[in-house]
């Protein structure tokens, strides 16, 4: 089992990489904005990483990026926005959640993720998962019926670039060293894949109970593989929106319904919205239901506030790390 270096703490935090509200798009082109948004009045970059050090000082021990190739959003491409987050953070988990691998070449894929584990210190998760976008492959030229397949062949592909089998005569894929590989998804097949090739699962869209039986399934397939019984990380992603009005719920279903391009009752059943206080109580059903880790899809191009909050309500116990105790005064003293 491969892990990342330092502790992934209980919580970690979705990166606003596909800010809803603020990066318009007209006539086929995307306007970034200058000024008083999610970017703030400096560079995309810059505001990006003042983003990351502000969530790893509220208490991320994880920061995570979506991926899509092709979106009804603009959003930044996964990996390169990791790469900011690593030079704008010192301790927290770096992590893509999830990478469609089908979509890439599992040897440049490999690459990119082995220099990302050099660049952060040893800090970077691998999340791997197939999506379930027809349009998404359709875009990119590849099979969907095939993206099974083509995953399972990319992992291995990936093993084989970070081991011996790597080099090519005088030629190697540097940096060598492995990379933490998770998977996302609760069916079946990704089930199999975790328990079998993978480091860690983090599935979404699972209630705590359903999310406690997979994990039990997770357990039993771990050890008929042959590994030991905790060896493959328990993690989840828990989309929250905070409010102190029972408008929480309304607002993050607008939010998602934008991101995903469906209408706001898809989501009822899984956004956990509400106020600080009985967030933190969801959230803590899948501590108890398993979970080692929670990513937090903050329905909001400002997230760090309400995860701020969030994780001062769930306390050191839960959270691990726990937030620093810093004021929204201090945060605005992190250095990017």
């Amino acid at each position: 089992m491969v892990r990342p270096i330092g502790g992934l703490g209980f919580l970690g935090l979705i990166l606003p990489t596909a800010p809803q509200d603020e990066i318009p798009v007209q006539s086929g082109r995307t306007t970034y904005p200058t000024s008083g948004d999610t970017w703030g009045a400096t560079a995309p970059a810059a505001a990006l990483a003042r983003t990351c050090a502000e969530a790893e000082a509220a208490g991320a021990g994880a920061l995570w990026a979506v991926d899509h190739l092709f979106w009804p959003r603009p959003m930044l491409e996964c990996l390169s926005a990791l790469t900011v987050a690593a030079t704008a953070t010192r301790r927290a988990v770096l992590g893509s959640c999830v990478l469609q691998l089908p979509l890439r070449r599992a040897v440049v894929v490999a690459k990119q993720a082995s220099t990302l584990q050099l660049l952060s210190g040893g800090r970077f998760v691998l999340g791997l998962g197939v999506g379930s976008h027809p349009g998404e492959y359709e875009a990119a030229g590849v099979d969907f019926g095939a993206r099974g397949r083509l995953l399972d062949q990319g992992i291995a592909r990936l093993h084989e670039a970070w081991g011996s089998a790597g080099t090519a005569g005088p030629y190697r894929q540097e940096p060598p060293g492995a990379v933490p590989v998770w998977i996302g998804g609760s069916g079946p097949a990704a089930l199999r894949r975790a328990a079998t090739v993978a480091d860690g699962w983090v599935p979404m869209f699972v209630q705590p109970d359903e999310y406690a039986e997979a994990l039990r399934g997770l357990r039993r397939a771990t050890v008929a593989a042959g590994r030991p019984e905790d060896g493959v990380t328990a993690s989840v992603v828990v989309m929250v929106s905070l409010g102190r009005s029972g408008g929480a719920a309304e607002r993050g279903g607008r939010w998602l319904s934008a991101l995903y391009g469906i209408p706001p009752r898809a989501f009822a059943r899984h956004l956990v919205a509400g106020t600080a206080a009985a967030c933190a109580e969801q959230v803590a059903r899948y501590h108890s239901a398993g979970a080692g880790h929670v990513v937090v899809m903050i329905t909001d191009d400002h997230p760090v506030e309400q995860f701020a909050e969030l994780a001062a309500e769930l306390g050191p116990d839960i959270a691990g790390t726990g937030p620093t105790g810093r004021s929204r005064a201090d945060l605005a003293e992190v250095p990017t």
